[in-house]
């Protein structure tokens, strides 16, 4: 398995990503107003409060606003997972590249993989808007997301060398957040429905810890692993461009100096022994 994925991994096309690359906003903008049609006329309009009754009805403002937007996170990652599995796994660890047919049809993995990509950074935009009160970790995290994500998505537009690879790396992370951070979501319903179970509760908040923890180490593991596998097609024409044109600059201020003083000591050299036989001659 891990010589097919090595081999996968170091030999992975720099190509396209997908023909609707150029159509991110457009896909943005389609998962934003599902999501408020979803919490407008059905989550806050009937459902929680048939699911949940005074449970959901009688929490404030903020605990409202959080418990919404944890049914609304939870389900899209649940939806990304099972719309993602199959073309994320034949891509990061199979043999399939952006764009194999995605079993068998016009879409491609490709495709599959964007629209999953503008699902789950919609799903970070809304709660960024949404809620009233966010953390800064996860404020952070999601704007770094957003940021890194459509970045990927963006230079994949001009056939930037880097630009498969890069998104690559970015399903691999996406793929353990959404694993890692689906317990948590289902933590804080929980916590909500039942407030008085301690038991419970603390069984599951125990799980969540540890499944978070875990995987956040296996997420760094593994995208390390992928970005020591691809270190060799890493263009990074920033950051080594501008270390190398610095390196070669002081290489040469280095040599010039050096010229300079083994010049300098030559002269100095040669009017020493000129004056060295003007003194004998006096003699």
């Amino acid at each position: 398995m891990l010589p097919t994925v090595d081999h996968h991994i170091r030999k992975f096309p720099l190509t396209s990503i997908s023909f609707l690359s150029p159509y991110t906003g457009l896909i943005i903008s389609v998962v934003l107003l599902v999501f408020f049609l979803i919490k407008f006329y059905v989550l806050e309009l009937f459902l929680l409060q048939k699911l949940y009754g005074a449970r959901y009805t009688d929490l404030d403002e903020v605990n409202r606003r959080g418990f919404v937007n944890h049914h609304i996170a939870g389900a899209t990652k649940f939806v990304i997972l099972v719309i993602a599995v199959y073309p994320f796994g034949n891509v990061a660890f199979g043999t399939a590249g952006f764009h194999t047919p995605f079993v068998g049809s016009r879409v491609t993995m490709g495709d599959m993989l964007i629209i999953s990509a503008q699902m789950l950074i919609g799903m970070f935009l809304f709660e960024l808007i949404y809620r009233t009160k966010i953390s800064p970790v996860s404020m952070v995290h999601h704007m770094a997301s957003i940021l890194i994500g459509q970045a990927a998505v963006t230079i994949s537009i001009s056939r930037n060398e880097d630009s498969s690879i890069e998104f690559l790396m970015c399903t691999v992370w996406g793929a353990f957040d959404i694993i890692s951070e689906f317990l948590p979501h289902l933590t804080i319903i929980l916590y909500r429905v039942y407030p008085n179970s301690h038991h419970f509760l603390m069984t599951i908040f125990r799980a969540a810890c540890i499944t978070t923890l875990v995987g956040t180490i296996s997420e760094t593991i593994v995208v390390m692993f992928l970005f020591g596998q691809l270190w060799s097609r890493w263009k990074l024409s920033t950051g080594r461009g501008f270390s190398t044109g610095c390196g070669k600059n002081q290489e040469r201020i280095i040599r010039d100096q050096q010229d300079i003083e083994k010049s300098t000591g030559e002269e100095n050299a040669g009017l020493e022994a000129i004056s060295s036989n003007d003194t004998d001659d006096q003699r």
